[in-house]
C-alpha cells in the first residue's frame, strides 16, 4: 500500500490495461526501479515509509507546483485559487514582453459576502508568455514558480488543404548526392504548391543522427532533436561553395563525381541509400567550403545564430567534436569529459575550438537551408508549407543525452506495453525525460526544443503524441512487459506546445494511432491539435466493425491512406505486404489465413468505395483503386488530406517494416515505381500516374475555390443502397 501511494505521488502507475476489462499489476521491483530513476528511494520498507512521509509532507506544505498554467480567457488556475486571502502575487514578465509593465503585482482578496466562494475578481490575466511567479502569504511563507500563459488553441490550417508525405532521404533528384536533401525538399514544395495546389509537404524527422559505422539509419533515434543533421545540406547551394580556390575546386569536382556514382548506383543498380557514404563525401566538401571566409553580412548572420542558440549549440558542437576524437559512446569517454560542465570539458572546448566552430557552422548552414525550403513552400502558395516531425526521443549515446543528463531518467528506456497486437511489448531504446526535472526547469528543455523545430515550420507533427501525457518506462535489463507508465503534467506540456506553436504561427499534428488513453484525444482536440486518421484503421469499432462512413470521420485530423510504418496503398490492395511479411517470418498465422483475412478486408473496403460511387464500374485495376481511396479521403471532413508520395507512382515497398532490423532495408529505400525501379523527383513530377491521381484532388479543390469538393456527377454523400457503418 505504501509503495503504491508513493508511486502515485510521483506519477508512476502500478497497473495498466492491455485491453478492455483487463488490468495487469506492475511488478514491485519495476516500480522501485522507476522511482529510483526519479531520485526516490524505495528499495526497502523503511525507505518506502521515509520517502512517503517526505513526499506527503512536501505536498501538504507546497504553496505552488513548480509550473503553473494559465489558459488565456479561461478560469483562474486551480493552484492560484487555493491561495489564502491577503496573499501577494508578483509576476516578473518574460523578457521582451511589452503588453504590460513588469513586474505585475496582485493581491488575493477575500470574496465579498454576496460573491460566490472563490471569487477571482482580483485576477488580472498576464500577457502570453513564460513568466516568473512569486507568492507571499500573510504568514510570511513564500514560493516561486514558472507561470506559462498560453492561448486556448494552436493555430489552425486556413481552410482545407492537401499535400504530400515523404521520407526526404528517399527523394533523390538528378542533383542529389546519393540521398534526398533540402534543395530537393524546396523543389518538391515549389512544384507541388504551384502545379498541384498542394498546401503542405510533410517530411520525416531531420534531427541530427549519431554518426557511426554503420550509422543507425532510423530518423526516429537521433543524436539530437534540437539541431538538424547537416547530411541534408545541398552542398552547391552554400554561398561559399562558389568561392572555393582552384585546388579546392578540383577536390570538390572529384567529390561530386563520386556522389554522382552513389546516385547512379541507387537509381539504376539496385543499391540501397548509403547514408555513411553520402556523409563522408559531404563532410569532405564541407571541410573545404569551411575554409572560405564569410562575407561581413554572412558573418553577422552567423554570429546572430550563435547568440540565439547559446549554450545548447555549444554543447551540441562540442559533443560532435569530442565524438571525432573519442567515439560516439560518451559513457566510455575519459571520466571528466562525460560531464559537459566539468573543467575537463571546458579545457576540451578550448582545445577543439576550430572543430566546435565547424560543427556550429554546419548547424547554421542547415538552418538557413531549412528556412529556404519553408520560404519556397510559402512562396508557391502553400497554406501551411513544410511539416516537420518530432521524434519521441533521442539515442542514449547521442549529444542530447550527454548535454542534458539531469533531464533524462538514467537506466530507463521508452517503449510500449504488451497489448492485443504485440504480446511482448516494445522497447524503443530511447531514454525518457524526467517529468520532475522538466517541471522544475519550467519545461525549458521542451520549450527550447519546440522553438527550434518550429522556427522554419508551417506545422509540426509529434510522433506518439500520447507521450505528452504518459510514457511506458522499461528499466534497463528488463523485458518490455515489465515496465510502467509514468505521467507528465499534461496541462503544462500542452500549454508550452500551444504557446510555442502560437508564436510560430504553426499547425500541430499529433500521431495518435494505436492504444490511446481515454480522454487524450479529447484534450488534444480541445487545444486544436489535429489527430492522424489512416483509412484502413477507421472502422466502426464500437458497432458494426465495418468501414467508417466518411461523414463520421473527425474533422480535426490529417487523413491519409498510409504512413511510413505501414504498407503502401498499392501493396495493401494487392496483398504484397502479406507475402513480404511471410518471406521475413513475421506472420503470426499461416500464409493462407493471413492472405484470406487481408483479401476480405480489402474487398470490404473496395465494395464500400464502389457503393459510394468512388470506384466507377470498369475501373477495377490497382491504380484505379488507389484513386478511389483518395476520393474517399476527400469525402471526409478532415482539415488536411495527406498523399503518401510513393503512392503516386505505385511503389509497393514500405519504407520501414516494424519488427525487423537487418532482415529488411528500413529507411534506405528510394521512392520507386510499380515495377520497383527507383524514380527521381523529376520523373515523379512528370509521371502520368501521379497526375491522374492528383487530378482527383486538384479538380475537387478547384471546384470549391480551394477546399476539396465532390467530383462531377458523384457529388452526393452516398448512393441510396450504401450501408451506414
Amino acid at each position: 500500500m505504501g509503495l503504491s501511494r508513493l508511486a502515485a505521488l510521483h506519477g508512476v502507475a502500478t497497473s495498466f490495461s492491455p485491453s478492455a476489462d483487463v488490468t495487469v499489476s506492475v511488478p514491485d521491483d519495476t516500480v522501485t526501479a522507476v522511482l529510483a530513476a526519479l531520485g526516490v528511494d524505495a528499495g526497502t520498507p523503511v525507505e518506502v515509509r521515509r520517502s512517503l512521509a517526505a513526499a506527503e509532507s512536501a505536498a501538504a506544505s507546497r504553496l505552488l507546483p513548480p509550473t503553473v498554467v494559465a489558459w488565456s480567457g479561461e478560469p483562474l488556475p486551480a493552484a492560484l485559487g487555493e491561495l489564502p486571502p491577503g496573499t501577494v502575487l508578483t509576476i516578473d514578465l518574460e523578457p521582451g514582453t511589452t503588453e504590460a509593465p513588469s513586474p505585475l503585482s496582485l493581491r488575493v482578496k477575500s470574496a465579498p459576502a454576496a460573491s460566490p466562494p472563490g471569487s477571482t475578481a482580483w485576477w488580472t490575466e498576464p500577457p502570453l508568455g513564460v513568466h516568473r511567479l512569486t507568492v507571499r502569504t500573510p504568514d510570511h511563507r513564500q514560493a516561486t514558480a514558472t507561470l506559462v500563459v498560453a492561448p486556448d488553441r494552436v493555430p489552425q490550417p486556413p481552410g482545407r488543404t492537401h499535400g504530400f508525405l515523404v521520407q526526404l532521404y528517399s527523394l533523390l533528384s538528378a542533383r542529389s548526392w546519393g540521398m534526398g536533401d533540402l534543395a530537393d525538399l524546396a523543389d518538391l514544395a515549389a512544384w507541388s504548391g504551384r502545379a498541384l495546389g498542394a498546401g503542405f509537404v510533410q517530411v520525416n524527422p531531420l534531427h541530427a543522427a549519431v554518426p557511426g559505422s554503420p550509422t543507425d539509419p532510423s530518423p526516429y533515434r537521433p543524436s539530437s532533436r534540437r539541431f538538424p543533421d547537416p547530411i541534408h545540406l545541398h552542398i552547391e547551394s552554400i554561398p561559399e561553395y562558389g568561392h572555393v580556390d582552384e585546388p579546392g575546386r578540383t577536390v570538390l569536382d572529384d567529390l561530386r563525381q563520386q556522389a554522382a556514382a552513389l546516385r547512379e548506383a541507387v537509381l539504376n543498380k539496385g543499391a540501397l541509400i548509403d547514408r555513411d557514404a553520402v556523409w563522408e563525401l559531404k563532410k569532405q566538401a564541407l571541410e573545404i567550403v569551411h575554409q572560405v571566409p564569410l562575407t561581413p553580412g554572412r558573418r553577422a548572420a552567423y554570429c546572430d545564430f550563435l547568440a540565439a542558440q547559446g549554450q545548447a549549440l555549444e554543447d551540441h558542437a562540442l559533443w560532435c567534436a569530442l565524438a571525432e576524437v573519442h567515439g560516439t559512446q560518451w559513457r566510455t569517454w575519459p571520466e571528466g569529459l562525460r560531464d559537459p560542465r566539468s573543467p575537463q570539458s571546458g579545457r576540451a572546448r578550448a582545445g577543439l575550438l576550430d572543430r566546435v566552430d565547424f560543427h556550429c557552422r554546419l548547424a547554421w548552414l542547415t538552418d538557413t537551408q531549412l528556412a529556404t525550403a519553408q520560404a519556397a513552400a510559402r512562396e508557391s502558395g502553400m497554406a501551411v508549407g513544410i511539416v516537420h516531425d518530432l521524434a519521441v526521443g533521442v539515442h542514449p549515446d547521442g549529444a542530447d543525452a550527454w548535454a542534458q543528463q539531469d533531464a533524462f531518467a538514467q537506466g530507463m528506456s521508452v517503449g510500449a506495453p504488451p497489448d492485443a497486437f504485440n504480446a511482448h511489448g516494445q522497447d524503443w531504446g530511447l531514454p525518457p525525460w524526467r517529468p520532475d526535472a522538466l517541471a522544475a526547469s519550467g519545461y525549458a528543455p521542451y520549450r527550447h526544443l519546440l522553438r527550434g523545430l518550429l522556427a522554419h515550420a508551417g506545422a509540426l507533427r509529434i510522433d506518439h503524441v500520447m507521450g505528452l501525457f504518459r510514457l511506458w518506462w522499461v528499466p534497463e535489463g528488463r523485458p518490455p512487459t515489465e515496465g510502467a507508465y509514468v505521467s507528465h503534467d499534461a496541462e503544462a506540456m500542452l500549454a508550452v506546445l500551444v504557446l510555442e506553436a502560437h508564436r510560430a504561427g504553426a499547425v500541430v499534428i499529433g500521431e495518435d494511432l494505436g492504444t490511446v488513453e481515454p480522454g487524450v484525444r479529447e484534450a488534444l482536440a480541445r487545444r486544436g491539435v489535429l489527430g492522424t486518421s489512416v483509412l484502413w484503421f477507421e472502422r466502426d469499432w464500437g458497432g458494426t466493425g465495418r468501414p467508417l462512413a466518411p461523414e463520421r470521420w473527425r474533422r480535426d485530423c490529417v487523413a491519409t491512406a498510409t504512413t511510413h510504418d505501414l504498407p503502401s496503398t498499392a501493396a495493401r490492395l494487392t496483398g504484397d505486404h502479406v507475402t513480404l511479411r511471410h518471406r521475413l517470418g513475421l506472420l503470426a498465422r499461416e500464409l493462407e489465413q493471413e492472405l484470406a483475412q487481408d483479401a476480405a478486408d480489402t474487398a470490404e473496403w473496395l465494395g464500400y468505395l464502389a457503393r459510394l460511387g468512388l470506384l466507377p464500374e470498369g475501373e477495377g485495376d490497382e491504380e484505379a483503386a488507389v484513386r478511389a481511396v483518395h476520393r474517399f479521403l476527400l469525402r471526409t471532413p478532415a482539415r488536411m488530406v495527406g498523399v503518401w508520395l510513393p503512392d503516386t507512382v505505385g511503389d509497393r515497398r514500405p519504407q520501414n517494416l516494424p519488427g525487423t532490423w537487418d532482415q529488411y532495408p528500413n529507411w534506405r529505400l528510394p521512392v520507386a515505381d510499380a515495377d520497383g525501379h527507383p524514380v527521381t523527383l523529376e520523373e515523379i513530377a512528370a509521371s502520368p500516374r501521379l497526375h491522374r491521381l492528383m487530378d482527383v484532388l486538384v479538380r475537387r479543390a478547384d471546384a470549391a475555390g480551394g477546399a476539396a469538393a465532390p467530383e462531377g456527377p458523384r457529388a452526393r454523400t452516398a448512393p441510396p443502397d450504401a450501408r451506414p457503418s
